[in-house]
């Protein structure tokens, strides 16, 4: 009876049905307590254990997977073992410890394929990211990216480079070169993914990357990639968002005329997405070209765009930028008056 509620538990779960799995390893787990074998009650433990992570349930889990120990089988069963508990830690957020079991699954599987060991780099990566340790998880995932590599899977080593240069960038310890070096790889790599959504969503990652290392030349080319690549899709946020960093990469370049397109764009398709914040946002940078290319009168106009926009969303930061504009427009307008009083709301 054991036996089959166990088939039928790995059955379930092979279809899907993890609920129906744990009764049936539950009721598998009940039947071994009245047997004297010590080994089947810790593999059915085991069982258990593994379906409660599946489902989602990583506390309940990893009570049933500690059970189980020791297991006095193979290898590859200790490592089976080890990565659901590594599974249930890092559920319960508990990172220093799943990163102590991911090392001694690996110490189980040295016949593990490249894919599988680069998966796992990738893992602990997101691990320390957890523990806030970015440089740490930005040498996993240039580890994963060096394995995916030489295993010829250029998009899992693209994705894994995007991740370790988010990493660098975040940890503030890597040179800006070496970053550079991350981002280029990566933008080498995009060039040979099929897929036209995953190569946008990179080229939009590159785009940032050179946005925070101040790059705009290489980051407005990236978000222009980005863009040609996610028209026609359904769900257009992302459009608006790369529209939205086309403009600020351009008002960064100083190519104020170029900006003003890209800015309207952004503000109107916005608009359609019901995002008021983001068209305060773009109404904020249209007015500030328009401040640069001495249209000062437009420059008050969407200056006075974005402040409501920035009132009906309840972003106060947003709210004084815009009146701190305004009141710089009503100066170059010879308005001082109103001047002084967009900068007092301002305060």
């Amino acid at each position: 009876e054991i036996e089959r509620l166990t088939l039928a538990g790995h059955r379930a779960l092979a279809l899907g049905d993890a609920r129906e799995a744990v009764g049936c390893f539950r009721k598998a787990l009940l039947l071994s307590g009245g047997t004297a074998s010590p080994r089947l009650r810790r593999a059915c433990a085991f069982n258990l254990g593994a379906a409660y992570v599946e489902t989602g349930k990583p506390e309940k889990g990893l009570e049933f997977l500690l059970q189980s120990q020791p297991l006095e089988e193979s290898g590859a069963r200790l490592g089976d073992l080890y990565f659901n508990i590594r599974a249930a830690h890092e559920g319960l957020q508990d990172f220093p410890k799943a990163l102590d079991y991911f090392g001694k699954a690996t110490g189980h599987d040295h016949m593990a394929q490249a894919g599988s060991q680069a998966g796992t780099r990738v893992q602990m990566g997101c691990c320390y990211l957890g523990m806030r340790e970015p440089a740490r998880a930005a040498r996993c995932f240039l580890d994963a990216a060096q394995t995916y590599a030489a295993a010829a899977s250029p998009e899992a080593a693209a994705v894994a480079l995007s991740r370790a240069s988010g990493s660098m960038l975040q940890s503030r310890r890597f040179r800006a070169a070496e970053i550079v070096g991350v981002l280029t790889q990566c933008r080498s790599l995009c060039e040979n993914i099929p897929d036209p959504a995953l190569r946008g969503k990179l080229y939009n990652d590159i785009g940032l990357g050179y946005s925070q290392l101040c790059i705009f030349s290489l980051a407005a080319e990236s978000f222009e990639r980005a863009l040609a690549l996610c028209s026609g899709e359904p769900d257009r946020r992302r459009e608006a968002a790369l529209l939205q960093n086309l403009g600020a990469a351009h008002n960064a370049l100083c190519s104020f005329n170029t900006a003003l397109g890209w800015h309207r764009r952004a503000a109107a398709l916005h608009s359609t997405l019901g995002n008021r914040r983001a068209q305060g946002q773009c109404f904020g940078n249209l007015a500030y070209a328009c401040s640069r290319l001495r249209n000062h009168e437009a420059a008050a106009e969407n200056y006075l765009h974005a402040l409501q926009a920035f009132r009906d969303s309840g972003d106060v930061q947003g709210q004084w930028q815009a009146c701190e504009g305004l009141g710089t427009a009503c100066f170059h307008l010879g308005d001082p008056q109103k001047a002084i009083g967009h900068y007092k709301e301002a305060l």
